[in-house]
């Protein structure tokens, strides 16, 4: 069962629920996409078309953060709980490990993808873990030269015109490569830490070719398993205060928080009677 709401589709399911539709997806080997909805993600789809194509176009569509719950309550069509990204990949990690499911980690800052996966198979052992791939790349066909551009969950792009050009520096693949190095690496599960919608609009453009059964968009996640962030303490979160937490954390998120009250008085104002 899926609702509306402004326009994008959501699946009105529990955290159970999403993982066995997961699994579901990897049975039938063709490629998936999740895509864990935010507030601030819908509010910005409504005034780009394309963004709300991508989200309508994506297979598993969750309510990630109480802001989509409470917006789908009063809406009339109320969603079972929230289901974030972080915790979806944990217990599809903790599934893939009983499964024998291959996993690949993409994005975040050089060596945080590679603690992600070592501190994940030292909690799950068994688990396959295909390859990792930091989030400095470029786009393109990375002609000599070309920018590196260093997409990290949270933060603007960095660029870096001459990194990977000097001796000594690592060279930094191309997107094309990093594509090739993920087919080859043949996982069941793609987890793309590149920061909203970057991770979405990487996995819609690429599903095809790359052939994973199953590709998700987890924002920060990796810096928060690898033990570089702090999760909110399981008090806020049983709140629904994390979003309190991450700003209390990261003050520089204050502007994005600004869109909380757009996107509520947006939902309130489609909801309520025509004439009122």
């Amino acid at each position: 069962m899926h609702i509306n709401l402004l326009g994008a589709r959501v699946d009105a399911v529990d955290l159970a629920g999403a993982v066995e539709k997961v699994a579901a997806f990897v049975a039938a080997g063709h490629p998936h996409q999740v895509i864990t909805l935010n507030p601030e993600i819908l509010y910005r789809a409504q005034k780009e078309p394309e963004l709300l194509d991508l989200i309508n176009r994506a297979d598993l569509v969750t309510a990630d953060g109480i802001g989509i719950v409470w917006a789908a309550k009063v809406a009339g069509t109320p969603v079972p709980e929230r289901v974030t990204g972080i915790d979806l990949m944990l217990a599809l990690v903790e599934r893939a490990a009983r499964e024998g499911w291959r996993i690949f980690l993409l994005g975040a800052a050089p060596g945080v993808a590679e603690e992600a996966a070592r501190r994940l198979r030292e909690k799950h052992p068994g688990l396959v873990v295909a390859g990792t791939q930091h989030g400095y790349f470029r786009p393109g066909a990375g002609e000599a030269g070309g920018e590196a551009v260093f997409i990290s969950p949270g933060r603007a792009p960095v660029a870096s015109s001459g990194y990977g050009g000097r001796p000594g520096e690592p060279r930094v693949p191309t997107e094309e490569e990093v594509v090739e190095q993920i087919r080859r690496a043949r996982p069941d599960l793609l987890f793309v830490a590149l920061g909203a919608p970057k991770q979405e609009q990487f996995i819609d453009r690429y599903k095809e070719v790359l052939g994973v059964p199953v590709a998700m968009g987890v924002g920060g996640s990796f810096d928060v398993i690898a033990g570089r962030v702090a999760r909110a303490p399981e008090w806020m979160r049983r709140l629904h205060l994390e979003w309190l937490g991450r700003l209390i954390r990261e003050p520089r998120r204050w502007r994005r928080m600004l869109v909380l009250p757009r996107f509520a008085w947006l939902v309130w104002r489609r909801a309520r009677p025509a004439g009122r």
